[in-house]
């Protein structure tokens, strides 16, 4: 058998293979580029009304423009956030998306013996997409004006101060324990089933404080209804610029809020994140979502997936330790 042409045999077959990647490169690209190819799914695992729904429509409308598909608002409550966090970490059509939030990445890892998800390895961290201040209130009868006085007053009169929260690892929950914790101050917990009983009791005035996200109590508060004696943000909010924050009132480096992002299950291909991240971040900063924000005291933010990670990580650390600390278990 004549062997002489076998090298350039070789030659010309690696120049083909070559030559049929590099053709092939340009489908793949275009394949990368049609994502996404047919509308979104956005779940939002809480039930319709409060910050999660304003959050995610408001971004899904913006977003729908940005990706060139529809991108659909989902409403799957149940379990603390777990039954959908559960089917979205599940779901291959890679046109599934969830709305991350404090408590099903921050919280719930620590407060359930046993997720159905793995919050780091089922799912890819898109973008951060808004921060919704905590804010610390009080009954208008109550003899304070400012945080100070009210931790104050709590140790002066231990056992006498309660306050009331949307339930047991609720983002109001944790607010106040973590107040509790740096100050080390003994409040009694009073957990009800929704912010609206709480507010009911606290507006009554038969609880005497607690932690609710801004757009809830806002109009109670301008209403003189209820007294804001601090905000979670690290810097005062324009809405209630007379307000100081918990950092500047004795507590440098506090910071309580609520927070909404964006995840995909681990199986969407990074080029896909990072395009629907670029997508996100630019939604929520367009004029008509910071309106609808600062309408609510919401704050816009914008990440990209390894800034959000990290955000993630620190939140999971900081919520931790509140949790050890005040034993919080799930309802």
């Amino acid at each position: 058998m004549n062997t002489t042409f076998l090298p350039n045999r070789r030659r010309c077959l690696a120049l083909g293979s070559s030559l049929a990647a590099t053709l092939a490169l340009p489908g793949l690209a275009r394949a990368q580029a049609a994502w996404p190819s047919k509308a979104v799914r956005f779940v939002v695992p809480f039930a319709p009304g409060g910050s999660s729904e304003i959050v995610a429509r408001t971004t899904a409308f913006e977003l729908s423009k940005a990706l060139g598909q529809s991108v659909y608002v989902e409403n799957k409550p149940g379990g603390a956030g777990n039954v959908a966090m559960q089917e979205v970490a599940r779901a291959e059509d890679q046109h599934t998306i969830i709305l991350g939030h404090i408590g099903t990445l921050a919280v719930n890892p620590y407060i359930f013996d046993k997720l159905p998800y793995d919050p780091v390895k089922d799912f890819k961290p898109v973008s951060l997409l808004a921060k919704v201040p905590s804010l610390y209130l009080v009954r208008p009868d109550l003899p304070v004006k400012d945080l100070r006085e009210f931790i104050a007053y709590a140790k002066k009169n231990p056992g006498r101060l309660n306050y009331g929260s949307a339930g047991n690892g609720s983002a109001g929950h944790l607010a106040m324990e973590y107040l509790k914790m740096v100050s080390d101050t003994f409040i009694l917990h009073v957990p009800y089933r929704g912010t609206g009983p709480q507010l009911t009791d606290l507006l009554a005035g038969r609880l005497d404080a607690a932690s609710v996200g801004a757009p809830a109590v806002m109009q109670f508060i301008k209403t003189g209804k209820l007294r804001c004696i601090a905000t979670g943000t690290t810097q005062r909010l324009a809405q209630l610029p007379e307000v100081p924050t918990v950092a500047e009132q004795g507590f440098p480096g506090f910071e309580m809020t609520q927070w909404y992002g964006v995840l995909a299950p681990s199986n969407l291909p990074q080029a896909a994140v990072d395009k629907l991240a670029a997508a996100c971040a630019s939604s929520v900063k367009q004029p008509a979502s910071t309106e609808k924000f600062n309408a609510e005291a919401a704050i816009a933010a914008g990440s990209t997936p390894a800034e959000f990670a990290r955000f993630i990580a620190t939140e999971q650390q900081r919520w931790k330790a509140v949790v050890a600390r005040a034993k919080i278990k799930p309802d």
